[in-house]
């Protein structure tokens, strides 16, 4: 028997529910796409993204935790893509010195070759796929909404 002093679910009008569906559905087969077209480089996303977020650091070393703060993973999902990264000799584990519980993510010569010889390649994609359909208009406001969105789920992540 429904709970009756239970409050009804705030139902997606219309205009949202158009809203959410074209995000969903356009951000998965993006997502699916830029996939398949890292498969020539023995890449996924989940590999590119770490391997880019690592290129860009001092030294081309991240401690975990910020490593999965800034991508936006638990830290156990993060260990499981470093044993696969790690088994490709792309990253390695670094003990940090000053913390004998944390570790570094190094980024290895040969991931620095694999994103290097990735990175043409994915920019097309990126380009072909998404840039070229928006306006530097549409491009400010997709980073201004998304910038929001990601503020919102990082709060919720410090929150956990």
């Amino acid at each position: 028997m429904p709970d009756e002093n239970a409050t009804a679910p705030a139902w997606l009008n219309p205009t949202e529910m158009v809203a959410w569906r074209s995000y969903i559905i356009a951000s998965r087969r993006l997502l699916e796409a830029l996939d398949n077209d890292l498969v020539d480089h023995d890449l996924s996303m989940a590999d590119y993204e770490i391997l880019a977020q690592l290129s860009d650091a001092p030294d081309r070393k991240l401690r975990m935790s910020e490593l999965a703060a800034i991508a936006l993973l638990s830290r156990s999902r993060l260990s499981h893509r470093m044993k696969v990264m790690e088994k490709a000799g792309w990253v390695k584990r670094e003990a940090c010195p000053s913390d004998k519980r944390g570790y570094f993510a190094v980024m290895t010569p040969k991931g620095w070759k694999a994103i290097v010889a990735a990175a043409p390649d994915h920019v097309a994609s990126v380009r072909a796929r998404f840039v070229n359909h928006l306006s530097k208009a549409d491009q400010e406001v997709l980073a201004q909404i998304f910038s929001r969105i990601e503020t919102s789920l990082r709060a919720e992540v410090i929150e956990e």
